[in-house]
């Protein structure tokens, strides 16, 4: 059984999160590179890392199979092309591009390299929307007919940290906006369209917060409400005809209910809300292994309504 020898480019939060709770079953991480030697080596040391590297290129010269892309959102295009080009698989963080020219772009260097590029959205690998995809498909709910993906986080409203700042691609949108946009594209019958969206900005241009109104052909219904200083639970709402189900901390739920229209309740638990960044790196191996690359396609939807969206706010 091969090991997988992951390398992670970037020492920031989100590495600090993916490297502390990384539990492979055929992985080990065997490298790490940010813009210095120092803040490399450091975060090595400090997760018993093998190599370290003060260059991203310089890291890529190394027998690792995966690079973990943990730099800022603005950055992932470059990086993830780099490596494609390596003949490294890539798992990017989300947002995996800031557009969907830089997404098709990146997609056809790994289909004609045979790489596996996928995004890191938590979503897309927890034990729990299978099961829930399991339970739709038995049919007792009836049709699909709404969707509400609300997600409000509060940031110091600080024109320089990169949550405000357009050079770092800012906004509420390409940040908490994907896992709303990836909850309702998971449950749509098809790739939806974009109705309406409206936007407030943040001083320095970039969006603060939002709503937006998805269709589908099948006239499947979601709204996605963001907000950068105001917070909101993270309760996802999926009705059909027969009942809905409510996913409270939907980017990383292990749990749901299900209300029938008679008021009966149904608890569906499946998998643990600490070990996303687990099923990620175990579903991202079984995809190189041969298994369906399951998410990509629904990536390339979610980067394509982001466009959308901010046309419209344009």
């Amino acid at each position: 059984m091969k090991n997988y020898k992951w390398g992670i480019a970037g020492t920031g939060g989100i590495a600090h999160e993916f490297a502390s709770n990384f539990n492979g079953k055929q992985s080990s991480l065997a490298a790490v590179a940010s813009r210095t030697s120092k803040k490399a080596a450091e975060f090595a040391q400090r997760y018993e890392i093998p190599a370290s590297y003060g260059t991203y290129e310089e890291m890529l010269t190394s027998d690792i199979d995966i690079v973990y892309v943990a730099v800022p959102n603005a950055a992932h295009y470059n990086y993830i092309k780099k490596a494609l080009l390596a003949d490294k698989h890539v798992l990017c963080e989300k947002a995996i591009t800031m557009n969907l020219a830089e997404l098709e772009d990146v997609m056809k260097i790994a289909t004609e390299k045979n790489l596996i590029l996928q995004e890191a959205m938590t979503i897309f690998n927890m034990p729990l929307y299978d099961e829930l995809t399991r339970l739709i498909d038995q049919n007792k709910l009836g049709k699909l007919k709404m969707i509400q993906a609300p997600f409000g986080s509060y940031k110091e409203p600080d024109p320089k940290n990169r949550f405000f700042n357009p050079d770092l691609a800012g906004g509420a949108l390409l940040d908490i906006g994907t896992y709303a946009v990836s909850f309702a594209r998971y449950f749509l019958s098809s790739a939806p369209k974009v109705i309406a969206s409206t936007m407030v900005p943040f001083e320095t241009g970039v969006d603060e917060q939002s709503v937006t109104i998805l269709r589908t052909q099948e006239n499947e219904l979601a709204t996605v409400s963001l907000a950068f200083q105001a917070k909101m639970p993270k309760v996802g709402i999926v009705a059909f005809e027969n009942g809905y189900l409510e996913i409270p901390d939907y980017p990383r739920a292990a749990k749901a209910t299900l209300t029938y229209t008679d008021g009966s309740k149904e608890t569906i638990i499946s998998g643990a809300s600490e070990a996303a960044f687990q099923y990620e790196i175990d579903n991202f191996t079984a995809t190189i292994e041969g298994q369906p690359n399951k998410s990509l396609f629904l990536t390339h939807d979610v980067i394509r309504i982001l466009d959308q969206m901010q046309k419209d706010w344009a």
